[in-house]
């Protein structure tokens, strides 16, 4: 008789160890956000001058979570549009530039959760383009390069009268990548329709290639588990390969909405 009671209870608990097993949560944090500031450009391909003038960026972060798991996902996806002018004011460059990273992050949390460090890598990949106004030969650069970037995250939480409050600084910096660039003197015609192919293709470092991204938040509670975004995101890329220097700098007062959300997955 107990052995049949103890079978009985056997059976009747697997159905929820199985369950609870299956059914593993992801904390996901995800946020949209508009940007609107200025971008500094040069790209001697095109011209020796600075250009300067104002953009607008859109900003869209996922960030999961497990919990009890160290390791976390990070993605973010920016796209970027600016106008400029020469410091004379005769000639006018566009530019224009989609940034996607993917990066494995592992955290910490101190000061009784209060404090959350994250540190690890992230994969860039940037596509864009520089399109003058003014040349009659050389109208446009395309922009291409992938880098590996290691990446840092710090985030506060605290409360202003009740008010739930996190802020957040985040920082990329590259370690190594490749590049498309053109060589000096070198057509897009002689590339692409001729073929002729001159160190096109370029591995780059954070010496060749410097890059330094930043982004700071205050996330402020309005809601369940809704936060108005506030902050700045700068944006700083440069290169000097095949005897040609560019860089692409981007200022941007940022603001938007950031949700917090569990998925179960049975």
């Amino acid at each position: 008789m107990r052995t049949k009671t103890l079978i009985l209870a056997l059976l009747l608990t697997l159905p929820a160890a199985a369950q609870e097993a299956g059914g593993q949560s992801t904390v996901v944090h995800s946020s949209r956000a508009i940007g609107i500031g200025a971008t500094s450009i040069l790209d001697t391909y095109l011209s020796e001058e600075h250009f300067s003038g104002g953009g607008v960026s859109f900003l869209a972060t996922v960030e999961r979570q497990k919990p009890h798991r160290n390791w976390g996902t990070l993605m973010e996806h920016e796209a970027n549009l600016s106008t400029t002018r020469d410091r004379a004011h005769t000639e006018r460059e566009l530019e224009g530039a989609y940034n996607f990273y993917w990066g494995r992050l592992r955290q910490w949390q101190l000061m009784d959760g209060r404090l959350r460090l994250q540190a690890g890598g992230m994969g860039n990949v940037s596509l864009g383009f520089i399109y003058n106004t003014s040349n009659s030969n050389n109208l446009a650069q395309a922009r291409a390069h992938l880098n590996l970037m290691p990446t840092g995250i710090a985030a506060y939480r605290f409360a202003v009268r009740g008010i739930p409050v996190t802020a957040r600084y985040e920082l990329a910096l590259p370690l190594v990548g490749i590049r498309f660039s053109p060589n000096y003197g070198q057509s897009y015609y002689e590339m692409f329709v001729r073929g002729d192919y001159d160190h096109n293709v370029i591995p780059t470092t954070f010496i060749s290639a410097p890059e330094f991204r930043q982004l700071l938040t205050l996330d402020i509670g309005i809601g369940r588990a809704t936060t108005l975004r506030i902050g700045y995101l700068g944006n700083y890329q440069q290169a000097a390969v095949n005897h040609l220097k560019q860089h692409v700098y981007t200022h941007r007062a940022v603001i938007g909405v950031s949700r917090s959300f569990s998925i179960v997955r049975r």
